[in-house]
């Protein structure tokens, strides 16, 4: 990769640059910003529905893909090069309708509008049904309870209790023709109207469909003693397999082909979807818009792209979503992992998350985006009034994660723990009425002076100090000293890596400052040789920054990212606390706190063991083509579903002897500090190899 870029390691290092264009490049770029065109391509996104009421464009249907004939244009419009459709399959999602009819107390016929989750649920017009409600749809609350062919209402609260899946697949295994999941919490508290979806994580023959609030309570008001109603239902979601999708994709070619900045988005969206995810879509397209207005010529070349399948795409897995992205990087064009400086993928910027601007990235990139967090601070007043944060590492709840895993550093605007999260996400009230007009301009001018940033740098900005500091700091020391020699190996391996990555950063400032140097002496020979220092050294930090991903990102069962050690170390604390709780005879918190803790037992507290295995085995013994993303990344599983279900039975019976189960989990327990030693022999081969890696750098 030929690159005409300037690097920083360390704060003070990194505030010093030396542009190959006009430092009035940047402030050109920011004033040819139009934030009334990205505004319009967003709204214009919002247009494209399957759902004449609701909105919904969704994975492979007629909606996403009229929506990615109208960007695949724009795209051409907007002066993009090499516009194009990148294909890949998907399983597609067309919701039409879904409406509940009733007879209120004053015997008229009252109509609800519902969402569908994705899987099929085709009625031949208008069906009759009867409506019985189950508190949560869990275990017991099925006891003496008969349900076959019947329709399940059940109160769902995603955030705090469980994913859709859980209670649509228990209400089929009770005979259940389908659930309706009654907001109750944790998503769409933004009004009790409120209607919300999320993916499916299921497979397609269980029936979901979801309701407000307000009107779950309607029809329970109308119930008679056995919580029952009559009801009537149209319902219109089909699900398709192995369809056709398209990322949308066009270019600003730099003076290098072979090194690219990557700007992400998705343009698939439940109802009209305008935060999540159009007006990202209109940020790329902005960005991309004001780099041509303003005639910067950028040294990389700038992909721009739109994926489909972000929100669902895959049939009956747990890692169902950010399929556009998975199959784009991975399969489409996985020659990109190679030469992609960089990767901004974006989420919802048209509303202010928080006050604090969260940028997350990627261990490697921290150091860098916080050198530059004053010069790149947009000037738009009453809006991230917290000043700029960042953070650490890519969650998989978007895009980025399956392009940082594929071996390209990520950055992206963060949300998951803002209130919308929990008021609008997902809901039909994700509309152009959350519109905030600050917040998009502030992320407009944020994220194209770090592109600019970006492309002016020589070599990759990467630290991997961040890394595996943090690695360090995720060991718990108590469990490390029981594994041993090969504990203290891997602390003497750990400070090794992180001193040998600091003279990795001395290394690269030296190589900057001299390239720096040599562009403000004019000096061509000099110049030559660092770019081409600078090319090299930046397919070693790929090809290290990959292993890396490989070998040090897993994922728990609940799909957030660890180190490899912090499964089985995570498991001990929780079968540790567990075990002696029992044995001062506290069965509900060893359960509840702490066995609930162990992989995905939690669930093993409420359904019956038939979901429960299901979903276990969705992960574990799925394959790999299906896992997508998630493929490879769990390090294990503990069925505790035996011993939790005895120990529930025993406390509602008073007994109190539970020797066997806490013999029981005593020995999965030394199962677990098995693996965790096994664990760290392999950190430290892998540390090893690590430090081969960076010695080779020179």
């Amino acid at each position: 990769m030929k690159k005409f870029l300037i690097l920083f390691f360390t704060v003070s290092l990194m505030m010093i640059s030396a542009p190959r264009e006009s430092t009035d490049s940047r402030e050109n770029i920011i004033n040819h910003l139009d934030i009334n065109y990205s505004y319009n391509i967003a709204e214009s996104l919002t247009k494209f529905k399957t759902n004449e009421k609701l909105g919904f464009r969704t994975a492979g249907s007629s909606a996403e893909h009229a929506a990615g004939d109208m960007l695949y244009e724009e795209f051409k419009k907007l002066g993009l090069k090499n516009v194009r459709k990148d294909e890949f399959t998907v399983d597609a999602w067309e919701f039409k309708n879904a409406e509940l009819t009733y007879t209120d107390k004053k015997n008229k016929k009252q109509k609800l509008t519902l969402n569908s989750y994705a899987a099929n649920f085709v009625t031949k017009g208008t069906e009759t049904y009867e409506l019985v409600y189950l508190n949560k749809g869990t275990r017991d609350d099925y006891e003496n309870t008969d349900v076959k062919g019947k329709i399940v209402m059940v109160d769902i609260n995603q955030r705090e209790d469980w994913w859709i899946n859980y209670p649509a697949m228990q209400a089929k295994l009770k005979g259940a023709k389908a659930v309706i999941a009654v907001n109750n919490g944790g998503y769409a508290e933004i009004s009790d109207d409120a209607l919300n979806v999320q993916d499916m994580c299921g497979p397609d023959d269980t029936p979901a469909l979801g309701m407000s609030k307000a009107d779950g309570d309607k029809l329970k008001a109308l119930m008679n003693k056995n919580r029952t109603v009559k009801i009537e239902l149209n319902v219109d979601s089909q699900v398709k397999r192995d369809q056709k999708a398209y990322n949308i994709v066009g270019e600003i070619p730099g003076k290098d082909p072979d090194s690219l900045i990557i700007l992400s988005s998705h343009y698939d969206g439940y109802f009209e979807a305008f935060q999540d995810n159009a007006t990202a879509v209109a940020l790329t397209m902005g960005i991309a818009k004001s780099i041509i207005d303003s005639g910067y010529q950028p040294e990389k070349t700038i992909i721009v792209i739109a994926h489909a399948a972000e929100e669902w795409g895959t049939v009956d897995t747990r890692y169902d979503w950010s399929v556009g992205a998975y199959n784009q990087v991975f399969k489409v064009r996985p020659d990109w992992a190679a030469k992609s400086f960089a990767m901004l993928n974006f989420e919802q910027p048209g509303s202010e998350h928080v006050k604090t601007q969260e940028i997350r990235t990627v261990y490697e990139y921290k150091t860098f985006i916080e050198s530059i967090a004053d010069i790149i601070k947009p000037s738009v007043s009453g809006v991230y009034e917290g000043g700029i944060k960042v953070t650490t590492p890519p969650r998989t709840w978007a895009d980025d994660f399956s392009y940082s895993i594929a071996g390209i550093p990520t950055i992206r605007n963060d949300y998951v723990g803002a209130q919308f999260m929990k008021s609008t996400y997902h809901t039909n009230y994700d509309t152009k009425a959350t519109y905030n007009e600050k917040a998009f301009t502030y992320n407009h001018q944020l994220y194209a002076q770090i592109v600019y940033e970006l492309d002016q740098k020589a070599v990759m900005p990467m630290d991997f100090t961040t890394r595996f500091n943090e690695f360090k700091a995720t060991l718990d020391m108590d469990l490390l000293a029981k594994t041993g020699n090969e504990g203290k190996k891997l602390l003497t391996d750990i400070e090794e890596v992180i001193k040998t990555s600091e003279n990795l950063n001395r290394l690269l400032a030296d190589i900057n400052n001299k390239h720096e140097q040599a562009i403000k002496s004019n000096n061509t020979a000099e110049i030559k040789k660092y770019e081409t220092k600078a090319d090299t050294v930046d397919k070693q930090l790929l090809a290290l920054y990959k292993y890396c991903q490989d070998s040090f990102i897993k994922l728990t069962w609940e799909d957030d990212s660890i180190f490899p050690h912090e499964h089985a170390q995570n498991n001990i604390n929780a079968l540790n606390e567990a075990v002696a709780l029992l044995e001062k005879g506290d069965i509900d918190t060893a359960v509840n706190d702490h066995l609930s803790l162990v992989d995905n037992n939690w669930y093993a507290l409420s359904f019956d063991k038939e979901t429960y295995e299901y979903f276990t085995n969705q992960v574990l013994k799925q394959d790999k083509e299906r896992l997508n993303w998630g493929a490879g990344r769990i390090m294990g599983h503990e069925d505790l579903y035996d011993i939790i279900f005895s120990l529930q039975q025993k406390q509602k019976s008073g007994e109190k002897n539970v020797k066997n189960e806490i013999e029981a989990l005593k020995k999965i327990l030394a199962s677990q500090e098995a693996l965790m030693k096994n664990t760290v022999i392999t950190e430290n081969k892998q540390l090893l190899e690590v430090k081969k890696y960076l010695n080779k750098i020179k």
